[in-house]
């Protein structure tokens, strides 16, 4: 079993990280949850130990990983601190706000042979599963080009907000879902062009941006905003000898945020409408255009990759250096505002 303890009691630990940590119960197991002031908001899991003293946590030898789901600002030094009283760390994403600050936490895990590392589980979103599978079936021929949407319609978020934070900027809170996405799966670009904005005005929220990574002769833009009142699609793959539009989102979130658990054999499964688009010319010159079922995304897989590192020494999932880049790039970027 793996020992796992949270800091932090609030959206990110019981809808985005508990359900599935519970799911793997056989391999999991979660013995204390510790929040500055124990909140009613979410259901007590039975078993688990609610605490507002962090000792319980840094002083409780069973306790093997510590999970960082608090505000932002605050992964570094509760990532620092937890390392320095010698516990291994899962830090939510943005791993950090710099890239010092990431390079500090691996030296020092390094240096006392501990395990940190960001949580990335939108790499087992079903429309990026469903793109990678597409790509290589090499039905698409050379890629040329791949579009990345993340978009809401949510105004009153940037409009509640009169000044520029980098921890609440938009681009540190959602590229860093489908930049990772980017970095994992095509590696370090040749070079980066990005355009970050303040759509509301100068001094306001960070409520935009468009990131252009370049690999050869493929572009892969990563584009979101809050303004978008009907969102672009989630994938658009263009080939040498096609395209693949994937219009919607991996639906995990979706459910959970309706409390329909992992535990459902249906959960985040998409329904044949929302099966992505493949349209190409094969090697005859035949005109196609199938639909696509879509792979099944599964944030467990994750916490199975936890196990797999700290309990059986397997490789980590999310490498040192991804991480690294991806906070190199998010600071480039954003430094565009400061």
């Amino acid at each position: 079993m793996l020992t796992v303890a949270y800091i932090g009691n609030g959206k990110s630990t019981n809808r985005y990280h508990m359900p599935f940590a519970l799911k793997q119960k056989d391999i999991i197991r979660v013995k204390t949850i510790y929040s500055r002031h124990l909140s009613q908001a979410w259901t007590p899991i039975e078993g688990v130990h609610y605490t507002t003293n962090i000792e319980d946590v840094y002083q409780d030898d069973e306790i093997q990983l510590v999970i960082i789901t608090t505000p932002n600002a605050s992964h570094y030094p509760l990532a620092k601190d937890c390392l320095l009283h010698g516990k291994n760390v899962l830090v939510e994403k943005p791993f950090s706000l710099s890239y010092d600050e990431a390079q500090e936490l691996f030296d020092l895990a390094n240096e006392k042979g501990l395990f940190v590392q960001c949580y990335q589980n939108r790499r087992f979103d079903s429309d990026f599963l469903t793109v990678q599978k597409v790509i290589e079936s090499g039905k698409l021929g050379d890629l040329l080009e791949v579009e990345m949407h993340f978009d809401y319609f949510r105004p009153e978020v940037p409009q509640s907000v009169d000044h520029f934070s980098v921890a609440e900027s938009f681009l540190y809170g959602h590229a860093c879902h489908t930049l990772d996405q980017v970095i994992s799966y095509f590696g370090e670009p040749d070079h980066v062009h990005t355009e970050v904005r303040q759509l509301l005005g100068e001094g306001r929220m960070n409520d935009y941006f468009d990131l252009d990574l370049y690999y050869g002769k493929l572009k892969v833009s990563v584009k979101s905003s809050y303004f978008r009142i009907k969102p672009r699609p989630s994938f658009i793959v263009y080939g040498t000898k096609g395209m693949f539009v994937k219009e919607t989102k991996d639906r995990q979130e979706e459910h959970l945020k309706m409390f329909y658990m992992p535990t459902h054999p249906d959960f985040g499964i998409d329904l044949p409408e929302h099966y992505g688009t493949l349209t190409y010319v094969d090697d005859c010159g035949n005109y196609h255009e199938e639909k696509v079922i879509s792979e099944v995304g599964d944030y467990s897989r994750f916490y199975e990759a936890l196990y797999d590192t700290l309990v059986l020494g397997k490789e980590k999932l999310v490498k040192d250096e991804e991480t690294l880049l991806q906070m190199k790039l998010l600071e480039a970027a954003i430094h565009q505002l400061s």
